[in-house]
């Protein structure tokens, strides 16, 4: 029983979209566990996209349990689908997979140097990994385990039995209503049938073979080559014996269905078909499954015929990454939900998919936006510590730093994540001399060793690595720039006096911070404690000059990581040095 009320304040979409789901399952099966569903094809990498399958429904099954409702949040490794194609760009993999086209998933050689089976397990370990990381509980099920063991065994042979009743919601939809006018809602129409190759489940899939022999919802494998290149021509419904062909190898037999396990429903049947079996209430659907005609409308009324009800829930929008066009599994190299997890911690991520309606398309940051998104994710951290954030960004900042069950571990100490890239930037993996710089970071109380800065700093130091080009990295001078230093004129040379003198007294992040941005305003003849208000325009464009002034003679170059960052970082002896003293 439950033991919290439902909400009647719905303050972000989580919280609606529960609202709706303790109702419609109430109505559907009162005292039952609440069923949300996610679908993955382990086709090749599961990208960030794929994640919001999944991340949907998590953070409302995550809600529903707060309220104290038993949860079940399935999700289906979609592992008997066909291979499709061989994807572009993964490691060890060649064009000799095509050989394994239209086999399930499950029978496909996994990449050359894999620890795994399969192709389907390689690409799920990945995810399971990464999901375990971020917090989501799950009940995975396996579609080749559910059809090979004879699970679905009823529901094949009562699908084949109504094959009329499905055949006639089909036709409705095999011819394409004109959209003449609508230029709009074509675009979307194709833009999901691109991304429908590579969804949740096999949403480009037929939907049956039906020619002169008749209607079939039912996919065997061919027992001689093991792909579904197959096409039933007889079905007997009081013996259940099943004949098909197969146009790849030639090879022909019957079969008795009520024994025969190497096959499955074609998409478009099989996804109702879970529907009415699992009793899901809720269940997102990628914008390739929404589309006139595409598989969830039609399993809308598919599901009918066995029994269930269609699951309410969203149609959710794409994800991308900055600097990238829309991902897509079968052209390789796009960021996967592991791949993030190298760079951010699981709060963030988890953040970036909870406050925003599934409806909404958002980008994740592989670039310098990172740090952008992190100083934005540490002030509203502030202000849920100070009570001043508004409800709804309490409850996105909630839903990413835990769930029901469990706090995720998170950072003791979390500096801005733009400071621990350029310490790791700059000291190049040495964690001693990491260690000094951000001990010095604050005197007062200092840090002790890079644990207190773990995760984060581990993942601002992969950002470096992996996200940051050899070109844009930072190499502090081994000797000074003699030339530059001899040609300044006495201006430059007195903002260099100014600088260090003051290093020693103003030796700490928030003091070198106030001592680089106010030399230009004492050498103007202003306080260093003026604000902008007081200060004249022209104060900016001497404090760039300062601040390019001071990279070239420390690292070459006209911009680099802040330079009270910077100045720690390189010491103040070799300051001292590199600046001419």
């Amino acid at each position: 029983m439950p033991i919290v009320a439902q909400s009647t304040e719905t303050i972000d979409w989580v919280s609606r979209f529960a609202d709706e789901v303790i109702e419609e399952s109430e109505r559907r099966a009162p005292g039952k566990p609440v069923v949300v569903a996610s679908g993955l094809s382990p086709s090749g990498p599961i990208h960030l996209g794929n994640l919001r399958e999944v991340m949907t429904p998590h953070l409302v099954a995550d809600e529903v349990r707060r309220r104290g409702y038993t949860v079940r949040h399935v999700l289906s490794w979609d592992d008997y689908d066909r291979y499709r194609k061989v994807p572009f760009g993964v490691p060890g993999v060649d064009e000799s997979w095509a050989e394994h086209i239209g086999k399930p998933l499950t029978s496909v050689p996994a990449p050359k140097g894999s620890a795994y089976p399969s192709w389907a397990e390689h690409f799920k370990a990945a995810m399971i990994e990464s999901l375990a990381e971020l917090g989501v509980e799950y009940d995975g099920i396996s579609q080749t385990e559910q059809y090979t063991s004879g699970v679905y065994r009823e529901q094949v042979l009562f699908a084949m039995k109504h094959r009329g009743d499905i055949d006639a919601i089909l036709a409705q939809y095999r011819t394409k209503p004109k959209a003449a006018g609508k230029k709009q809602q074509q675009k979307a129409v194709d833009e999901a049938e691109l991304e429908a190759e590579e969804g949740s489940g096999a949403a480009a899939e037929d939907d049956g073979s039906s020619g002169s022999a008749g209607y079939y919802p039912y996919k065997p494998y061919c027992g001689q080559c093991g792909k579904d290149f197959t096409t039933v021509t007889a079905y007997d419904d009081d013996t259940t014996a099943l004949t098909y062909s197969c146009t790849a190898c030639g090879f022909s037999e019957t079969v008795r269905l009520n024994e025969f396990n190497r096959g499955k429903l074609v998409w478009k049947v099989d996804w109702p078909m879970r529907w009415a079996y699992e009793g899901v209430v809720f269940e997102p659907s990628g914008v390739d499954h929404s589309s006139p005609g595409s598989s969830f409308q039609v399993g809308g009324q598919i599901v009918g015929i066995f029994g269930g009800k269609q699951p309410i829930g969203p149609m959710y929008a794409f994800v991308g990454i900055s600097g990238m066009a829309k991902m897509s599994s079968s052209k390789g190299g796009v960021p996967t939900p592991a791949d993030a997890l190298q760079i951010m911690e699981p709060q963030l991520l988890r953040w970036l998919y909870a406050r925003r309606r599934p409806n909404q398309s958002f980008k994740i940051a592989f670039d310098q936006e990172i740090q952008r998104l992190y100083d934005e994710w540490d002030k509203l951290a502030g202000k849920v510590t100070d009570g001043s954030a508004l409800p709804g960004d309490v409850a996105a900042y909630t839903r990413a730093v835990g769930t029901a069950a469990t706090e995720l571990p998170r950072t003791a100490r979390p500096l801005p994540y733009r400071t621990l890239a350029s310490v790791a930037d700059i000291t190049a993996g040495h964690q001693d001399q990491a260690v000094r710089i951000l001990s010095d970071l604050d005197p007062a109380d200092p840090i002790a060793s890079l644990d207190e800065v773990r995760p984060r700093y581990d993942r601002a130091e992969a950002w470096i690595n992996t996200q940051v080009p050899a070109d844009q990295r930072t190499i502090v001078r081994d000797e000074p720039d003699a030339e530059l230093l001899k040609s300044l004129d006495e201006q430059g040379q007195q903002a260099l006096r100014l600088l260090l003198d003051g290093l020693e007294e103003h030796w700490s992040l928030d003091g070198l911070t106030h001592l680089v941005y106010g030399v230009p305003k004492v050498q103007a003849g202003f306080s260093a404690d003026a604000t902008p208000k007081e200060l004249p325009a022209e104060i900016k464009t001497a404090q760039r000059s300062f601040f390019a002034l001071l990279y070239h003679l420390l690292v070459g170059r006209d911009t680099g990581p802040r330079l009270p960052t910077l100045l720690l970082a390189v010491g103040q002896d070799r300051v001292r040095r590199l600046l001419g003293e």
